[in-house]
């Protein structure tokens, strides 16, 4: 198993429920979190650790989206073998025929004399699959496990079914502390990686900050290094990885995958999606974005200023996957054919322009940190994004407001220049205030900044450096 790395504060904050459980202040000491997130991001590792350092005896099922039959039979046989201290109780011929007697077997195995701990793993399977599962969840939570010590801990990574199991008007909604885990923040991919901060961005891009990838970097290891290694093996995570995602995500929507690969190829716009994934008709993509965009696959982004705007744009919201749709979607063909020098060339030529997108993100949410903190050297700013406008003779990378569109304020704009040896100059700073009159509710008087990988000089612009934003 690759080595545990970060999650400090998840780990302290599961830490804290595990205490209110041990040291309860009403007659129901029970207490459910529930961990959504993308996959691969780390939840069923973190929770592995969390239960090991705890000490306590524990229940860990993982649904698997069978039958709710051959399901439920799984997770009697799970009690059966789970070594909780009561479990050998249970008559060998135990069974079930609703989820409701099969929680109410857990219920009798958890101990009542000191505190456990109780896993469901993918537990969006069982909501999804068996539309009884909710309502036996929140029935036995109510009359039998809250009233023992017993922390349960949902995990899913179907993040909108996940938001819908705890959402109001649903069973279990207020039973819970929600949480989403998020992928390792770039200042803990610098500290792992050991680059550089420059290098250790990049790499945010390669890994898309997913604890598998990250751990499977040698310290100071280049990017290009890191690259060459990946792409050796068929076998290997960078290759395999996304491929995974797409069929556990998506085993059946053929449509979805094509509108995925369509915006990983940049497609960013409806009509050039629709004409990249070839899909004539504008119901049957809007049904499929949506649907990527609620698996959070896919994020939308609107230009941000003072006014309201039509405008859209689509990109994939994980950096990982984004290198993934771009490079590597034949990858795994190629290696095995022994023609993984194909894929190392396709790289070498597109890495520069892709980089040179893929890093806006990372980089915006990086500076909307820093000015929702007020304690850097940005102008205040809750919300910061972009703008561009209908045919994109103008478009500016960064805008700072204060909420997001339409604004009241915007209050700042910026450029991104992530070139490998070219500073940012006087001639994007002229580039930028040209732009910046262009923006609805920026003016002369808006602050501007730039982010340029290897620094740069301006008059009137502030030029923020890797290691600034780390």
């Amino acid at each position: 198993m690759a080595r545990f790395v970060g999650r400090e504060r998840e780990l302290r904050d599961l830490a804290r429920v595990l205490d209110r459980v041990r040291h309860p202040t009403s007659d129901r000491p029970g207490a459910a979190v529930a961990l959504r997130g993308r996959r691969r991001v780390g939840k069923s590792r973190l929770v592995t650790e969390f239960v090991a350092n705890a000490q306590v005896p524990a229940f860990y099922f993982v649904a698997d989206g069978a039958r709710p039959d051959v399901e439920r039979a799984r997770f009697v046989r799970a009690i059966a073998a789970s070594g909780l201290p009561l479990a050998d109780s249970l008559p060998e011929t135990a069974s079930t025929s609703s989820w409701h007697d099969a929680l109410n077997l857990l219920a009798l195995v958890v101990p009542r004399d000191r505190p456990s701990v109780v896993v469901l793993d993918e537990v969006s399977y069982l909501s999804v699959n068996d539309t009884g599962f909710e309502g036996a969840l929140q029935a036995v939570w109510d009359t039998r496990l809250s009233l023992l010590p017993v922390m349960l801990i949902l995990i899913g990574s179907n993040q909108s079914e996940m938001e819908r199991l705890t959402s109001h008007g649903r069973p279990f909604y207020g039973r819970s502390t929600d949480r989403e885990i998020q992928p390792l923040h770039p200042r803990a991919v610098a500290e792992l990686t050991g680059l550089a901060p420059a290098d250790a961005l990049d790499a945010c891009l390669v890994t898309g900050g997913l604890p598998a990838l990250v751990t499977s970097w040698r310290p100071g290891q280049s990017v290009q290094d890191f690259l060459a290694d990946g792409l050796s093996s068929s076998l290997s995570e960078l290759v395999a990885s996304g491929e995974r995602v797409l069929t556990s995500e998506f085993p059946a929507e053929v449509m979805a995958k094509d509108v995925l690969r369509a915006i990983g190829s940049d497609a960013r716009t409806f009509t050039a999606i629709g004409q990249a994934a070839r899909v004539e008709q504008p119901v049957t993509l809007s049904r499929s974005l949506d649907l990527l965009v609620e698996r959070r696959i896919v994020a939308v982004d609107e230009p941000l200023s003072t006014k309201a705007s039509r405008l859209k744009q689509y990109r994939i919201a994980d950096p990982s996957m984004r290198f993934w749709l771009a490079f590597c979607t034949d990858a795994a063909d190629l290696i095995d054919a022994g023609r993984g020098d194909v894929v190392v060339a396709r790289v070498e030529r597109g890495w520069s322009s892709w980089r040179g997108r893929a890093i806006e993100p990372v980089i915006r949410r990086l500076l909307a940190e820093s000015a929702m903190g007020g304690d850097g050297p940005l102008p205040p700013a809750a919300v910061v994004g972009s703008w561009w406008d209908r045919t994109r003779t103008n478009e500016v990378d960064i805008v700072g407001a204060d909420r997001s569109a339409p604004a009241s304020a915007v209050t700042f704009v910026g450029s991104i220049k992530w070139r490998d040896n070219t500073p940012f100059g006087r001639r994007d700073e002229a580039a930028l205030a040209r732009h910046r009159d262009a923006v609805p509710g920026a003016g002369e008087a808006t602050p501007m900044i730039a982010v340029s990988r290897c620094g740069g000089a301006a008059d009137e612009t502030l030029v923020l450096e890797p290691g600034d934003l780390l």
